[in-house]
């Protein structure tokens, strides 16, 4: 916690504030804060207003003013200032949040772990974390907090009450690293790997190892694999330049912990490795390669710190490493947040601002473990705990653990219960006490929430589809970056959001702040509304049996025919309604909905005093087409034109919008007032460039129900389509054409991925079951997970061998697939 001169001093700013002094003198700020959903104690926060190419935070300077929040870090002071206000006006915002990390780091000096790499940072993290936790009082990096503005966060959490920082640094660009290691400042450094992550953003594979080696000039020692030349070369040369002391693993001779064995079985590997002439030998519950080497970096760091006592006892359990929320729906109508990844204070803030999120429920339910090796003082903790939880209004608590329990007094003002462990709660489960909540499940490892989970679970079958929120802000932001200033932005989240989902989807659009959503009926908006969405919406297919809804729900409809014009009119007429808020579409190519241009001046001559038009809309025919932009030319004249003649004879102007998702990146011209956003926040490209960067949101799994061995000779599948040429290893997923997976993809044409390897559908789909040929695999077993799409096998590819298009795949999953989705 540091005073308002502290702060100003350490980012080198200038202060200004009408505030008396002795007023200022008594500010005290303990948090920092870029997103103003993640607001938790406004008085105590400073809002430091960043600036990046994609989004400038000077925008929500009034929406943290109006939630509380006094103190701001700006590279310009509002002309209007804001009373009982301290501005402190920096150069750069950004530096100016990482010149704080580093007053911050500087106050501490025990030891430090940086890890960076390619690949599996926050897996190493987590698992010294577990190794370690036991013997030592850990502040780390919370999931993967290893950005230009993540680590800041991050460091932020050291305090005197612990033995050691562990933290991980992510570079995409050349000159990062510079800022990250002033930072964070390594004692002892970790590399874990070099691979193709951000590749883009080096002109070599030596560029990047000597950018991301600037994390380290001043560490002590160095972690790393010596198997790559290449890479330990470099490794090597740069320590010897700084005087840094190695220590390295892998199977050459010169690693000093030099891997002998990874012998996989029964789902866990033995691995055996020779230090200093003697053999050791631990055991990990994975069988995957990747493992071994996350394994066996952590083995070479406890080496380094003398703490391989009870090492072998401990990767014997290492946990697999979720590094997402886990949101889906669960009984009684209620919605299940699963954060099994940490239980710490400060994951405990972030999982909270992501229940706060959740606007589909009256009610948020809080259910807690004990949190173990925390670094601060129990009843200190347990306090701190307590106010989390008024300030973030849950509405009833559970407490698990005997510690927490002890400590039930602190929690007075809020609906609470207890329990000395997860078996004490699961024997008094009723159902019955939970209806129409969103219920966070925050428990550490050692309490099993993996019990309490299931009893909140649907009966689902085992296909999944998982979308990633993360990945769609993302897509959002992607977007964004490439509209004019000014330009505002409509999503599209018809067709049960593209099939990702529905409140789901919008709750996380309106906290994003798009400016309008769309359905096509007017349903899909009635239920957005009662979730607590507040954004405007069109309605794409209003009906007449809609219109009171329409109108109840303020939904605002899109006009596309003299009929429907005639018949919302005449209600808007009945019920006395005047201006009511419409979108006007117009048929400029498509030749689907819309008034054709020659009809315009009877639509103006007819046009009642009822209706207010909002937009006015076209669609474009092909515009990711290159051979149809002569065409989307000619329609965006013609639709420029009919603007002109609409805006003249209404007498108001209006928002004018074209760009459908593909239009956004190849048509940057055609954006107007507005674009149209689609499939592509879902991370489908349906342009064929690559000329925006998009993250795959969806991935749709199952499991092999059974496998067995099928004679050559032998058919599989209804109508004997599948018949076998060879003895086959046959496996049945649970997933068939009711779910959504096509018929087309029968008898060789769909593929599915089992342990990143495709195998062939053979014989027909069935309604339920498809079977695959897994011959040349064998071990495949029953309840493997097996990838429809996503994760390495592309949607486009799976809806090219089913001779559709990814809006078909994608709307067309059943809504008995269980929906989960994820967030950072």
């Amino acid at each position: 916690m540091y005073d308002v001169r502290t702060i100003t001093e350490a980012v080198h700013g200038e202060r200004v504030s009408s505030l008396p002094e002795q007023r200022i003198r008594q500010m005290r700020i303990a948090h920092l804060v870029t997103d103003t959903r993640k607001i938790m104690d406004p008085a105590g926060s400073v809002f430091f207003a960043l600036q990046g190419p994609k989004r400038d935070g000077h925008q929500f300077i009034a929406e943290a003013f109006q939630q509380g929040v006094r103190c701001f870090v700006v590279t310009e002071v509002p002309e209007a200032l804001l009373e009982d206000t301290v501005w402190i006006r920096v150069a750069d915002s950004m530096q100016a949040l990482q010149d704080l990390a580093v007053f911050h780091r500087s106050r501490f000096h025990y030891p430090v772990i940086g890890i960076t790499g390619s690949n599996g940072k926050t897996v190493v993290k987590e698992w010294l974390n577990h190794l370690l936790e036991k013997e030592m009082r850990i502040v780390r990096s919370p999931r993967s907090y290893n950005s230009q503005v993540g680590v800041p966060l991050s460091i932020w959490q050291m305090t005197a009450e612990a033995d050691l920082g562990i933290f991980e640094a992510g570079i995409s660009t050349r000159g990062e690293m510079l800022n990250l290691e002033q930072i964070i400042r390594p004692t002892l450094g970790v590399f874990t790997n070099i691979g193709d992550a951000h590749s883009e953003g080096f002109g070599s594979t030596e560029e990047k190892i000597a950018e991301k080696l600037g994390l380290f000039p001043h560490a002590r020692a160095l972690v790393f694999c010596a198997d790559d030349e290449q890479v330990s070369g470099q490794l090597r040369t740069f320590a010897a330049a700084h005087g840094i002391e190695t220590l390295c693993w892998g199977r050459t001779e010169n690693a000093d912990l030099r891997l002998l064995q990874a012998e996989a079985a029964d789902g866990r590997t033995v691995v055996r490795y020779r230090y200093r002439g003697a053999e050791h030998s631990f055991t990990i519950p994975y069988t995957d390669g990747i493992a071994v080497q996350n394994a066996m970096t952590c083995a070479t760091v406890l080496t380094f710190l003398s703490r391989t006592g009870s090492m072998a006892e401990r990767m014997a359990d290492l946990p697999p490493i979720s590094m997402r929320l886990e949101m889906r729906n669960g009984i009684n109508r209620c919605t299940v947040i699963n954060d099994s990844y940490s239980a710490d204070i400060y994951s405990l803030r972030m999982a909270l601002d992501f229940l706060r999120q959740q606007k589909q429920h009256p009610k948020h339910t809080l259910i807690l473990s004990d949190l173990l090796q925390s670094a601060k003082d129990e009843r200190r903790l347990y306090g701190e705990i307590a106010n989390l939880v008024r300030r973030y209004g849950i509405d009833r608590f559970i407490g698990i653990g005997p510690v927490i329990s002890s400590y039930s007094g602190l929690f007075t003002d809020v609906d609470a219960s207890f329990h000395a462990s997860t078996q004490d709660f699961v024997s008094g489960f009723t159902q019955s006490s939970f209806h129409n909540e969103a219920i966070l499940l925050k428990g550490a490892r050692a309490f099993a929430f993996e019990r309490i989970d299931r009893l909140f679970e649907n009966q689902w079958h085992q296909t999944v589809l998982q979308v990633d929120l993360s990945a769609i802000a993302d897509n959002l932001t992607a977007y964004r970056s490439m509209l004019n200033r000014g330009t505002r932005i409509m999503v599209m989240v018809k067709a049960f959001s593209y099939g990702s989902g529905s409140y789901e989807i919008a709750n996380l659009l309106q906290f994003h702040k798009v400016d309008h959503l769309a359905v096509a009926y007017a349903d899909e908006g009635v239920e957005l509304r009662r979730a607590g969405i507040h954004l405007p919406i069109m309605v794409m297919n209003p009906e007449e049996a809609t219109f009171a809804s329409l109108v109840d729900h303020d939904l605002q409809p899109e006009i596309f025919s003299f009929g429907m014009l005639g018949l919302f009119s005449r209600y808007l007429q009945k019920e006395g309604v005047s201006e009511f808020p419409v979108h006007l579409k117009i048929d400029t190519g498509m030749h689907r909905l819309g008034f054709l241009p020659e009809e315009i001046d009877e639509l103006l001559r007819i046009w009642p005093s009822s209706m207010h038009v909002v937009s006015v809309f076209t669609h474009l025919v092909g515009s990711e087409d290159p051979g149809e932009d002569a065409f989307t030319r000619q329609q965006a004249e013609t639709f420029r034109e009919v603007c002109e003649r609409l805006e003249k004879g209404l007498g108001h102007g209006f928002l004018r919008h074209l760009s459908n998702t593909a239009a956004i990146s190849r048509h940057r011209d055609l954006q107007m007032d507005m674009v149209r956003l689609g499939i592509g926040l879902y991370g489908v490209n349906t342009t064929g460039t690559s000329l925006i960067p998009l993250r795959e949101a969806a991935v749709l799994t199952t499991t092999v129900a059974q496998v067995k061995l099928v004679k050559a000779g032998e058919t599989v599948g209804y109508n004997r389509k599948g018949k076998l040429l060879r003895d086959s290893r046959v496996a049945t997923l649970r997933i068939g054409y009711a779910d959504g997976y096509p018929m087309s993809l029968s008898n060789g044409r769909g593929k599915v991925m089992i342990r990143n390897r495709l195998f062939p559908v053979i014989g027909n789909v069935c309604m339920d079951m498809t079977m695959v040929d897994v011959t040349d695999m064998p071990g495949i077993q029953e309840g493997e997970e097996v990838i429809v799409f996503g994760r390495g096998l592309d949607l486009k590819d799976l809806a090219s061998w089913a001779g559709t298009i990814p809006y078909e795949i994608m709307t067309g999953i059943s809504q008995r697939v269980k929906r989960v989705y994820y967030g950072d």
